[in-house]
């Protein structure tokens, strides 16, 4: 019986060791940047590849699916801002009654404290909502086994042409 309590210790003390180690290492980070969507002119980096065949789709984008290879920059100006990256996916017309998109995007880091990492974002975005969250789902580099969240807020919109800048607001731990 004496030999079975240090055996029970060890059993019941060695997960709370593992789960203490394991958590004393992880960071969180706020990062802050813009987003360009740009579906006109000369070289769009967002791209219809799709769409579906419905009546209602002027009004929401509902079954239009878009392929993209953004600009992630430090400032909101497009030509005068620091180049961060690029972000690269999809957003899918998921919403029938109103403009809401499904996202799937990584945000590649090309410059910068993050080059060479990347944070993969997924969720619903209700575009004319004043603030969208979407889950952090993971990452690579810097953010290996990223969780967290993404605030993205619209900083311009252009309604003739449909090119937006977004502010995105990244927390993420790893």
């Amino acid at each position: 019986m004496a030999a079975a309590v240090p055996l029970l210790l060890q059993l019941l003390i060695l997960p709370l060791l593992v789960t203490t180690a394991a958590g004393g290492g992880e960071k969180s980070t706020h990062i802050k940047l813009y987003w360009h969507d740009v579906v006109s002119g000369p070289s769009p980096t967002a791209v219809p590849v799709a769409q579906a065949a419905v009546t209602n789709t002027s009004k929401t984008a509902f079954g239009a699916v878009v392929v993209i290879d953004d600009p992630l920059t430090e400032g909101p100006d497009l030509k005068s801002s620091k180049p961060l990256g690029r972000a690269q996916g999809t957003y899918i017309g998921a919403g029938k009654d109103e403009l809401s998109l499904m996202m799937s995007m990584n945000f590649v880091f090309q410059a910068g404290k993050y080059n060479g990492s990347t944070v993969a974002i997924m969720g619903r975005n209700a575009v004319f909502d004043a603030v969208r969250e979407m889950a952090v789902v993971g990452g690579t580099g810097a953010f290996r086994m990223a969780r967290g969240y993404a605030q993205a807020r619209t900083h311009a919109l252009d309604l003739n042409t449909g090119d937006a800048t977004v502010e995105y607001n990244l927390y993420i731990k790893h």
